[in-house]
């Protein structure tokens, strides 16, 4: 048997009445703060926040779950967390959550196998989540995602679509047709573009804005090619593109699909002796932190990850509160940079 030879007994676990007593305030006060209800005076709160603060104090989740009845999660399925666009979802979504006193729990799906949606969201219910969020652009997922009815709230980011009910996504349309009126502003008799890849709700959007767009003009057609989000994509279209213009075809105005895709068409025709924007304008989508570095620096359509996140946030604390959270759009914005010209006789 161990005995204490340090003639001190060990430290109790803080609890919520060494708040109150710190903060001069009642055991319930310092509950009500814990647990974010608003019947708190601002200079009240103030005084519990810096007492938690200062003592240290981590509130008991399951004590505050039986208590409220709430876990304060938020569970997030999610798939292609490795590309720029998915992660920095996961990420706005996570900050807005913790800023609204949530955590979130994150199941990320594998494209070859596994868990599937409907398995994710039963899994996120069993473990007591207060709503869950799903954020994949896949057709797939999507369909899969209409026969879903779970018993808590629930709200698609970056999907959209009928059946889907809460939605908040940026304008993928949109921002397809601010490309596509910049090039042909410039002169270019049309756009070629270089989509992401069919299984992509996105990727079929942003064609979708490009067609619509290049017909709104009464511009010719242009060309469609099908890459995978990656610039290797984007350079195997660039190496054949740089041969047919070489042979004397007309090709001046390119809209990739990600900035990614860009980057790989970019260096593809600069390797063949093809120059941006002298002899191809080059538009991309996303506005990666290194676009503004690429060589040239990358013209491209800006998506706000943080304030999507934010508003999904916005959707779930809108439906926990019994409102219908109906549908939001985030709007894209165009940058303008040196990947873009106008034509050259």
């Amino acid at each position: 048997m161990s005995t204490d030879t340090t003639g001190t007994a060990p430290a109790r676990p803080l609890v919520m009445s060494d708040v109150a007593a710190r903060a001069g305030v009642s055991h319930q006060t310092v509950s009500r703060v814990v647990n974010g209800h608003p019947n708190v005076a601002p200079r009240t709160r103030e005084r519990v926040q810096q007492a938690i603060a200062e003592l240290g104090y981590r509130p008991n989740a399951a004590a505050r779950a039986l208590v409220t009845g709430s876990s304060r999660t938020i569970g997030l399925i999610t798939i292609d967390v490795d590309q720029y666009g998915p992660a920095q979802t996961m990420i706005g979504l996570e900050q807005a959550a913790r800023a609204a006193g949530y955590s979130l729990s994150v199941a990320i799906l594998d494209r070859a196998g596994g868990l599937t949606i409907a398995e994710a969201v039963d899994r996120f219910v069993a473990q007591s989540v207060d709503a869950v969020v799903v954020h994949t652009a896949e057709l797939q997922a999507l369909e899969a995602l209409e026969q879903v009815d779970p018993p808590v709230p629930l709200v698609a980011v970056q999907m959209g679509g009928e059946g889907l009910g809460t939605t908040v996504t940026v304008g993928q349309e949109a921002g397809a047709q601010l490309a596509v009126d910049h090039l042909l502003g410039l002169g270019h008799a049309t756009v070629h573009h270089l989509a992401g890849p069919s299984y992509s709700v996105e990727a079929r959007r942003r064609i979708h804005g490009w067609r619509t767009a290049l017909a709104r003009a009464g511009a010719a057609p242009g060309e469609l090619w099908l890459g995978d989000w990656w610039p290797s994509s984007g350079h195997a279209v660039g190496t054949e593109l740089a041969r047919r213009i070489r042979a004397g075809e007309q090709v001046t105005a390119v809209f990739a699909g990600n900035d990614q895709m860009a980057l790989g068409l970019m260096v593809a025709l600069h390797e063949q002796g093809i120059t941006v924007p002298g002899d191809v304008s080059v538009v991309g989508f996303d506005d990666v932190p290194e676009a503004p570095y690429f060589s040239p620096p990358l013209t491209t359509v800006r998506q706000d990850f943080a304030e999507l996140g934010r508003r999904g946030v916005e959707l779930v604390l809108a439906r926990l509160a019994g409102e219908d959270g109906g549908s939001d759009q985030v709007e894209p914005r165009l940058l303008v940079r040196g990947s873009t010209g106008p034509v050259h006789d």
